[in-house]
């Protein structure tokens, strides 16, 4: 039970840190900087995707790594995934989406699964 839970730290650790600092950084940046064009795949406008994006890959991130409200908080980086995969590379070669649906799959399971016994969910509730 020990390796289980220590499994699903190294997966929150792994997943949301590389989203967050691969991805999530950038974004955040853009915004602060006011550099707000960014495309607009679901139809709601640059700012308001950039600011979900934000929040998708840079915030929620963080409340994944330390376990807080796991499951809720991962729905947004494997939404935002899904939209990558299904609406951005849709019809593209499987290099162009690899990553986001490696990415995809990895929310999608710690969404599924929780956050494990080493995560704030654990202590708090």
């Amino acid at each position: 039970m020990i390796m289980n839970n220590v499994s699903l730290l190294i997966l929150r650790i792994i997943f949301a840190g590389s989203m967050l600092y691969g991805h999530g950084i950038s974004k955040l940046t853009k915004l602060i900087e006011g550099n707000v064009s960014f495309s607009n795949p679901i139809g709601i406008g640059e700012v308001p995707t950039l600011i979900l994006a934000v929040f998708s890959e840079f915030v929620a991130p963080i409340f994944i790594i330390i376990g807080y409200k796991t499951k809720l908080f991962s729905f947004f980086p494997a939404a935002t995934m899904f939209v990558a995969v299904f609406v951005v590379h849709f019809g593209d070669s499987f290099k162009s989406f690899e990553k986001a649906l490696l990415f995809l799959t990895g929310f999608v399971i710690i969404m599924l699964v929780g956050p494990g016994k080493y995560s704030i969910d654990r202590k708090i509730f």
